[in-house]
Protein backbone atom coordinates (compact mmCIF):
# COMPACT_ATOMS: atom_id res chain seq x y z
CA UNK A 1 0.00 0.00 0.00
CA UNK A 2 1.11 3.51 -0.69
CA UNK A 3 2.41 6.04 1.97
CA UNK A 4 1.71 10.11 1.06
CA UNK A 5 4.73 11.48 2.57
CA UNK A 6 3.94 14.74 1.30
CA UNK A 7 1.20 17.00 -0.92
CA UNK A 8 1.46 20.40 -2.45
CA UNK A 9 -1.10 23.23 -4.14
CA UNK A 10 -0.68 23.58 -7.87
CA UNK A 11 -2.91 25.38 -8.61
CA UNK A 12 -6.92 26.38 -9.16
CA UNK A 13 -8.38 26.62 -12.43
CA UNK A 14 -12.09 27.29 -13.51
CA UNK A 15 -11.16 26.46 -17.59
CA UNK A 16 -9.52 23.48 -19.23
CA UNK A 17 -6.54 26.50 -20.56
CA UNK A 18 -6.38 26.86 -17.04
CA UNK A 19 -5.27 23.11 -16.06
CA UNK A 20 -1.69 22.45 -15.32
CA UNK A 21 0.12 20.59 -17.49
CA UNK A 22 1.21 16.95 -15.65
CA UNK A 23 3.28 14.25 -16.65
CA UNK A 24 1.43 12.37 -13.47
CA UNK A 25 -1.79 10.82 -13.31
CA UNK A 26 -5.13 12.33 -11.63
CA UNK A 27 -7.29 10.92 -9.35
CA UNK A 28 -10.37 13.17 -8.25
CA UNK A 29 -12.80 13.68 -6.01
CA UNK A 30 -16.33 14.53 -6.24
CA UNK A 31 -19.25 14.95 -3.41
CA UNK A 32 -22.42 17.02 -2.40
CA UNK A 33 -21.37 20.09 -0.94
CA UNK A 34 -21.65 18.86 2.54
CA UNK A 35 -20.63 15.59 2.22
CA UNK A 36 -17.48 16.06 3.83
CA UNK A 37 -14.68 16.21 1.12
CA UNK A 38 -12.39 18.52 2.01
CA UNK A 39 -12.37 16.45 5.59
CA UNK A 40 -11.41 13.28 3.58
CA UNK A 41 -9.02 15.22 1.71
CA UNK A 42 -7.46 16.48 4.82
CA UNK A 43 -7.47 12.92 6.10
CA UNK A 44 -5.90 10.95 3.39
CA UNK A 45 -2.80 13.64 3.30
CA UNK A 46 -2.35 13.88 7.07
CA UNK A 47 -2.76 17.70 6.57
CA UNK A 48 -5.19 19.93 8.78
CA UNK A 49 -6.06 22.77 6.07
CA UNK A 50 -4.48 21.78 3.00
CA UNK A 51 -8.23 21.72 1.65
CA UNK A 52 -10.38 24.02 3.29
CA UNK A 53 -13.11 22.78 5.64
CA UNK A 54 -16.24 25.10 5.37
CA UNK A 55 -19.32 25.18 7.60
CA UNK A 56 -20.63 26.96 4.36
CA UNK A 57 -21.80 24.29 1.78
CA UNK A 58 -20.50 25.28 -1.74
CA UNK A 59 -17.33 26.70 -0.87
CA UNK A 60 -14.97 25.05 -3.32
CA UNK A 61 -15.75 26.70 -6.74
CA UNK A 62 -13.17 26.01 -8.36
CA UNK A 63 -10.94 22.78 -9.68
CA UNK A 64 -8.12 22.84 -7.17
CA UNK A 65 -5.06 20.51 -8.61
CA UNK A 66 -2.13 19.01 -5.82
CA UNK A 67 0.66 17.14 -6.07
CA UNK A 68 1.26 14.34 -4.26
CA UNK A 69 4.55 12.44 -3.13
CA UNK A 70 4.29 9.13 -2.06
CA UNK A 71 5.95 5.98 -1.02
CA UNK A 72 5.71 2.59 -2.63
CA UNK A 73 6.10 -0.80 -0.83
CA UNK A 74 9.90 -0.98 -2.34
CA UNK A 75 10.57 2.71 -0.68
CA UNK A 76 10.81 4.30 -4.06
CA UNK A 77 8.66 8.14 -4.89
CA UNK A 78 5.68 8.03 -6.77
CA UNK A 79 3.67 11.09 -7.65
CA UNK A 80 0.05 11.64 -9.29
CA UNK A 81 -1.98 14.52 -8.82
CA UNK A 82 -5.00 14.80 -6.59
CA UNK A 83 -7.95 17.18 -7.77
CA UNK A 84 -10.66 18.87 -5.49
CA UNK A 85 -13.69 19.30 -7.94
CA UNK A 86 -16.64 21.74 -6.87
CA UNK A 87 -19.04 20.64 -4.45
CA UNK A 88 -22.60 20.39 -5.46
CA UNK A 89 -26.30 19.86 -4.65
CA UNK A 90 -27.01 21.89 -1.55
CA UNK A 91 -24.95 25.27 -2.01
CA UNK A 92 -27.24 28.28 -1.50
CA UNK A 93 -26.37 29.50 -4.93
CA UNK A 94 -27.83 30.98 -8.06
CA UNK A 95 -28.84 28.41 -11.24
CA UNK A 96 -26.00 30.47 -12.89
CA UNK A 97 -23.52 29.17 -10.84
CA UNK A 98 -24.83 25.89 -10.50
CA UNK A 99 -24.81 25.46 -14.23
CA UNK A 100 -21.20 27.07 -13.98
CA UNK A 101 -20.01 24.31 -11.09
CA UNK A 102 -21.57 21.48 -13.27
CA UNK A 103 -19.67 22.70 -16.99
CA UNK A 104 -16.39 22.90 -14.42
CA UNK A 105 -17.24 19.38 -13.84
CA UNK A 106 -18.10 18.18 -17.35
CA UNK A 107 -15.19 19.39 -18.92
CA UNK A 108 -12.59 18.29 -16.59
CA UNK A 109 -14.05 14.53 -17.08
CA UNK A 110 -14.50 14.85 -20.74
CA UNK A 111 -11.06 16.53 -21.51
CA UNK A 112 -8.21 15.94 -18.69
CA UNK A 113 -6.33 12.92 -20.31
CA UNK A 114 -4.13 12.74 -17.01
CA UNK A 115 -7.76 11.50 -15.12
CA UNK A 116 -7.32 7.77 -14.11
CA UNK A 117 -9.95 7.35 -11.45
CA UNK A 118 -12.95 9.51 -9.68
CA UNK A 119 -13.72 9.09 -6.16
CA UNK A 120 -17.44 9.95 -5.69
CA UNK A 121 -18.74 10.83 -1.85
CA UNK A 122 -21.87 10.05 -0.59
CA UNK A 123 -23.40 10.37 2.88
CA UNK A 124 -23.60 6.79 4.62
CA UNK A 125 -26.52 7.68 6.33
CA UNK A 126 -28.81 8.88 3.31
CA UNK A 127 -30.93 6.72 0.89
CA UNK A 128 -29.64 7.33 -2.66
CA UNK A 129 -29.61 11.23 -3.93
CA UNK A 130 -30.52 12.08 -7.81
CA UNK A 131 -27.72 14.10 -8.03
CA UNK A 132 -25.09 11.42 -6.69
CA UNK A 133 -26.90 8.80 -9.14
CA UNK A 134 -26.20 11.22 -12.15
CA UNK A 135 -22.49 11.59 -10.75
CA UNK A 136 -22.21 7.95 -10.52
CA UNK A 137 -23.79 7.83 -14.37
CA UNK A 138 -21.02 10.35 -15.52
CA UNK A 139 -18.40 8.23 -15.10
CA UNK A 140 -19.81 5.22 -16.25
CA UNK A 141 -21.12 6.54 -19.15
CA UNK A 142 -17.30 7.90 -19.93
CA UNK A 143 -15.68 4.24 -18.61
CA UNK A 144 -13.90 6.11 -15.93
CA UNK A 145 -12.99 3.96 -13.14
CA UNK A 146 -14.64 4.87 -10.20
CA UNK A 147 -14.93 4.38 -5.91
CA UNK A 148 -18.02 5.77 -4.05
CA UNK A 149 -17.25 6.46 -0.09
CA UNK A 150 -19.83 6.24 1.88
CA UNK A 151 -18.89 9.44 4.59
CA UNK A 152 -19.54 9.43 8.07
CA UNK A 153 -19.42 5.97 8.74
CA UNK A 154 -19.07 7.03 12.42
CA UNK A 155 -22.71 8.43 12.66
CA UNK A 156 -24.27 5.14 12.43
CA UNK A 157 -23.82 2.00 14.59
CA UNK A 158 -20.60 -0.03 13.64
CA UNK A 159 -22.82 -2.70 13.38
CA UNK A 160 -25.33 -1.62 10.80
CA UNK A 161 -22.31 -0.54 8.52
CA UNK A 162 -21.82 -3.31 6.26
CA UNK A 163 -25.91 -3.94 5.96
CA UNK A 164 -25.92 -0.57 5.12
CA UNK A 165 -23.17 -0.26 2.60
CA UNK A 166 -25.46 -3.33 0.93
CA UNK A 167 -28.17 -1.25 1.15
CA UNK A 168 -26.61 1.69 -0.94
CA UNK A 169 -25.50 -0.34 -3.30
CA UNK A 170 -28.13 -1.57 -4.82
CA UNK A 171 -29.91 1.66 -4.68
CA UNK A 172 -26.93 3.20 -7.14
CA UNK A 173 -26.90 0.18 -8.98
CA UNK A 174 -23.34 -0.48 -8.50
CA UNK A 175 -21.20 -3.49 -7.39
CA UNK A 176 -20.53 -3.86 -3.74
CA UNK A 177 -16.79 -3.90 -4.58
CA UNK A 178 -17.50 -0.17 -5.82
CA UNK A 179 -18.37 1.17 -2.26
CA UNK A 180 -16.70 1.34 1.12
CA UNK A 181 -17.63 3.02 4.37
CA UNK A 182 -15.64 6.04 5.24
CA UNK A 183 -14.96 8.12 8.56
CA UNK A 184 -12.60 10.66 8.69
CA UNK A 185 -13.08 10.99 12.56
CA UNK A 186 -12.37 7.58 13.32
CA UNK A 187 -10.08 6.34 10.18
CA UNK A 188 -13.02 3.90 8.49
CA UNK A 189 -12.09 3.03 5.25
CA UNK A 190 -8.85 4.89 5.18
CA UNK A 191 -6.68 1.71 3.77
CA UNK A 192 -9.09 0.57 2.02
CA UNK A 193 -9.08 3.91 -0.36
CA UNK A 194 -5.38 4.12 -0.29
CA UNK A 195 -5.17 0.97 -2.02
CA UNK A 196 -7.67 1.74 -4.26
CA UNK A 197 -5.78 4.95 -4.89
CA UNK A 198 -2.63 2.71 -5.89
CA UNK A 199 -4.68 0.78 -7.77
CA UNK A 200 -4.97 3.66 -10.24
CA UNK A 201 -1.87 5.60 -9.46
CA UNK A 202 0.53 2.87 -10.15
Amino acid sequence: MIRIVDSVFIKSAVKIQDYPSSEFVDIAFAGKSNVGKSSMINTILKRKKIAKVSSTPGKTKLVNFFKITCKTESNDNAYFNLVDLPGYGFAKVSKKEKNSWKKMIDDYFTSRVQLRGIVILIDIRHKADEKDKVMINMAKERKIPYLVAATKADKIPKSKIKATIKQRSVEHQINESEIIAFSSLKNIGYNDLLIWMESRTL
